[in-house]
């Protein structure tokens, strides 16, 4: 007996621009890059772990320090360059090295749909 219905010759359906962009997909940042945190997450304090987070539709990330200090100054209108030049100004740290480990950090996080440029 054959199936009433026979195998799909497409793939499934997909709504467009849901879920995280794949990897292979996302321009590299670039200093002149004004990145911000992605639509639906937010960086909040976790009092009763007594550390920040960032929330996400059914996800959460806990950054480091340095992470941390980078996503604050993720307002949506500095550069990927302003904000190297902002954090080797507090601490007194080779501009180039920054920008070079922000630009490391941010892909990471484009690539998990925290961030987008």
């Amino acid at each position: 007996m054959q199936p009433a219905l026979g195998p799909a010759r497409r793939p499934p359906l997909r709504l467009c621009g849901t879920g995280p962009p794949t990897p292979g997909r996302l321009p590299p940042m670039s200093p002149e890059t004004v990145p911000k945190l992605a639509r639906g997450m937010k960086l909040r304090e976790d009092k009763t772990r007594a550390q920040w987070v960032v929330l996400g539709p059914e996800r959460m990330f806990v950054p480091d320090e340095i992470a941390l200090e980078i996503i604050r100054l993720l307002d949506g209108t500095s550069s990927l360059a302003a904000i190297a030049d902002a954090l080797a100004a507090r601490y007194s740290a080779p501009r180039e090295e920054i920008l070079a480990d922000i630009t490391t950090l941010l892909d990471d996080l484009a690539a998990k749909g925290v961030v987008t440029a």
